[in-house]
């Protein structure tokens, strides 16, 4: 039932449901405990009422004090040590006659006829370790009238205490019979005035109200701080997700909480980058099947026109021309195939690598070697590897497989564009004191663009003669893992026009 409670309302609402019920609780302890509080005290109080009354018999039946109103008023006097935390004691025969009071001065028994609260304890010098009751009736009546119930009721010879409260004081009285060799003589009574109980009981109400106000204040000041700074922030936040995947025009204010410095600060901010680059990748990947639907329209329409055409001709060599044509459109629709679905794959597999310390040098000689392996024989193409040693070394931040994927594409570019028996140069230096740099140096053609940063365009436009052995996408997967690498890359032709070089510069760990 609670949990379905809370299950509905909103994080503030919530706070303030259980603050409120452990408030509550708390507030019922706290009433029990008041109410407890005074009974506890005024049995303190009976207790040592108990011991001076059963001290003040054992002194009358040890010096044989006669109960009279003489011997009573000189039994007093001799022994008021006594008494001295008390305010009177008073002897009454069994006629609820009052014989003695150490109020000499005043003996008018009036002064007990207000309002009384009876308490009704039972023998506390009975057995300490039982459990006492005590029970509170409220009786308009003098002192005799109490007497004559106490002397009539089933409890007989227990002491029986009472209170009076006046606006200026607390009362507590006991009376008990005094029974000497079996014989009911007369009671004893003695009050004492008990303010402290009152102001024991006081001071707790105010402390315990007090408290509550405080404990109230505290809650809603913290209720408004978590909702200004903490509740509200995280609204707005998941008001800025509705907007996103509503398409809505709405402004949100994402800007304002991406400026704050604590936890709230930085979920704003990596809530818009992702945001920001889920765009980026939607409109990468409208641009690029944009891009790809227009690239194999080119060959798809040659294939189309070589087909009809073949069709028709007679001519050997024509035919042979237009099977050619055939191939290289086939093998163009199947490049562009496969690159586009290397790099889907590579997002993907990106989105879950992690970076981590790898070592270029090594890594370069590896792909180097593997090249080699394949070029030397084939076409007699050599890979040249120039390091300069550094004492700082070539350790960088990155994805080992993803740095051989950069070098093989350039490689293979290089390669592509060099004629049989030429060299490409791998470089691989310090730059500065916090850069490294890679290059692949070619004997080819160059580069015809003007603007060299074209080239790591998707599908740029200055395409070389055999087009089937590329696709366009080489050296923009390049710049993109570049990129994932915090690098910088960039083409130029070598200074005596003979090929082209692409440098790539990384951040040394």
């Amino acid at each position: 039932m609670l949990s379905s409670v809370l299950k509905n309302l909103s994080i503030l609402k919530k706070f303030l449901f259980i603050n409120s019920v452990v408030f509550i609780i708390i507030g019922l302890g706290t009433i029990f405990y008041l109410k407890t509080v005074q009974p506890n005290l005024i049995k303190k109080k009976i207790a040592n009422h108990i011991q001076i009354i059963d001290n003040t018999i054992n002194h009358i039946q040890r010096l044989n004090v006669k109960f009279t109103e003489d011997d009573l008023r000189r039994f007093l006097f001799s022994t008021r040590f006594l008494f001295q935390n008390l305010d009177r004691v008073l002897f009454f025969d069994e006629e609820f006659n009052l014989i003695a009071d150490t109020d000499t001065l005043d003996l008018d028994p009036r002064s007990f006829s207000k309002k009384a609260d009876i308490v009704e304890q039972e023998n506390l010098a009975e057995d300490k370790k039982d459990k006492k009751k005590i029970k509170i009736k409220q009786k308009k009546n003098n002192l005799k009238l109490v007497l004559s119930n106490y002397s009539n009721s089933k409890d007989y010879g227990k002491p029986y205490t009472y209170t009076e409260e006046t606006y200026n004081r607390f009362l507590l009285t006991t009376v008990k019979n005094v029974n000497l060799d079996g014989k009911n003589l007369g009671f004893l009574a003695i009050s004492e005035n008990a303010n402290e109980i009152r102001t024991a009981i006081n001071e707790r109400k105010n402390f315990v109200i007090r408290t509550a106000i405080l404990v109230v204040v505290a809650i809603l000041i913290f209720s408004l701080v978590l909702n200004k700074y903490f509740l509200k922030p995280i609204k707005n936040l998941v008001n800025y997700t509705k907007i996103i995947k509503e398409k809505s025009k709405e402004k949100s204010n994402i800007e304002i909480l991406k400026k704050r410095n604590d936890e709230i600060g930085v979920l704003s901010k990596s809530l818009d980058d992702m945001t920001n680059d889920l765009y980026k990748r939607i409109n990468v990947a409208e641009n690029f099947s944009r891009d790809l639907v227009h690239e194999i329209r080119n060959p798809l329409a040659s294939l189309k026109s070589a087909s009809e055409i073949i069709i028709e001709t007679e001519d050997k060599n024509k035919r042979e021309k237009l099977v050619k044509i055939l191939s290289h459109d086939v093998e163009r629709v199947e490049r562009l195939i496969t690159d586009y679905s290397q790099m889907l794959k590579d997002e993907v597999a990106l989105s879950t690598e992690q970076m981590n310390k790898i070592d270029l040098k090594s890594i370069v000689q590896s792909v180097v070697e593997d090249f080699n392996n394949i070029y030397v024989e084939k076409r007699g193409i050599k890979i040249d590897l120039k390091i300069e040693e550094t004492k700082n070394g070539f350790i960088i931040l990155g994805i080992e497989n993803r740095i051989e994927q950069i070098l093989a594409n350039l490689l293979d570019n290089a390669i592509s564009f060099s004629k049989d028996n030429q060299k490409v140069i791998v470089e691989v230096q310090e730059k500065q004191s916090d850069k490294i740099a890679l290059r692949v140096i070619d004997q080819g053609q160059g580069f015809k663009e003007k603007k060299l940063n074209k080239i790591f365009d998707r599908f740029y436009s200055n395409r070389p003669d055999k087009f089937g052995e590329h696709s366009g996408l080489g050296l923009n997967i390049v710049k993109n893992l570049v990129e994932l690498h915090d690098g910088i890359i960039a083409a130029s032709n070598n200074p005596n026009n003979i090929g082209a070089r692409i440098e790539i510069y990384f951040p040394r760990v």
